[in-house]
């Protein structure tokens, strides 16, 4: 079993067994909702997956997809889309209590990718904020 949650701790959820599918995602939608390059997925079956405290707000973006966040700190925990994804729910990784655990296996939407992440690799890495 698998368990996250949002930052401030309001919103709890859990997954039983393995994810479908582990990706990131390029779309303009996930860089729109998470102001972020890309967002980390692990697709879980719907009956396997349940909100356990909090209750998280939903928006309905385009079409039949809908994500849900936490109403307090704003925190993206997943997406449902039941036309392009039936019987899935995605889980936003990076609030698993254990992300590092649930590594993509696979770059989606790449034909949205911003320019500039083909190059990520060559830019400088700092194991903290430069000069701190």
């Amino acid at each position: 079993m698998r368990s996250g949650g949002c930052r401030c701790g309001a919103i709890r959820y859990e997954a039983d067994g393995e994810p479908q599918h582990k990706s990131l995602c390029h779309c303009t939608d996930c860089q729109a909702s998470s102001g972020a390059p890309m967002v980390g997925w692990a697709s879980f079956t719907s009956d396997r997956f349940r909100v356990v405290s909090g209750t998280p707000r939903e928006w309905h973006g385009a079409g039949a997809s809908f994500r849900y966040f936490c109403p307090t700190c704003g925190t993206g925990l997943y997406f449902i889309n039941e036309e392009m994804l039936p019987g899935l729910v995605d889980l936003q990784i990076a609030t698993l209590d254990d992300p590092a655990g649930c590594a993509p296996e696979a770059q989606v939407q790449v034909a949205d990718r911003l320019g500039w992440m083909t190059r990520i690799a060559d830019l400088p890495e700092f194991a903290r904020y430069p000069g701190s």
